[in-house]
């Protein structure tokens, strides 16, 4: 069991990796691109799990809302904020990101190789 909840950590962050500069992916966007619809909870879990120094864009996954969720750790929705500015990713007057401006839409084959039993 332990091993199948790490295969699924990776494909979770690999279908984050597939996000592109400035675009967003929605938590439950990201599990079901990585066939574990339903699982948006797991996604954050994997997201809080990884090391500082990480690859891992973790900036570009916010909640359905456009919003950006809360972390455990002071100041780091400033920090993602500041990344996705950076990035080219604006926010309207409450603070949410357009979704239908900057949410990812991926093309074909985008993330379907990572689902379960193919990846």
């Amino acid at each position: 069991m332990a091993g199948e909840r790490s295969g699924d950590r990776e494909r979770l962050l690999a279908v984050v990796r597939l996000v592109p500069r400035g675009r967003v992916a929605t938590y439950g966007q990201v599990a079901a691109l990585a066939g574990l619809p339903g699982h948006a909870r797991q996604v954050g879990w994997a997201l809080h799990a990884l090391p500082a120094a990480s690859d891992v864009p973790w900036q570009r996954v916010v909640n359905a809302r456009g919003e950006l969720s809360p972390r455990a750790q002071p100041g780091a929705e400033r920090l993602q904020r500041a990344l996705l500015e950076a990035e080219g990713v604006a926010f309207d007057a409450r603070g949410r990101i357009p979704l239908a401006r900057f949410g990812w839409r991926p093309g074909r084959g985008g993330a379907a190789g990572l689902r379960r039993g193919r990846g």
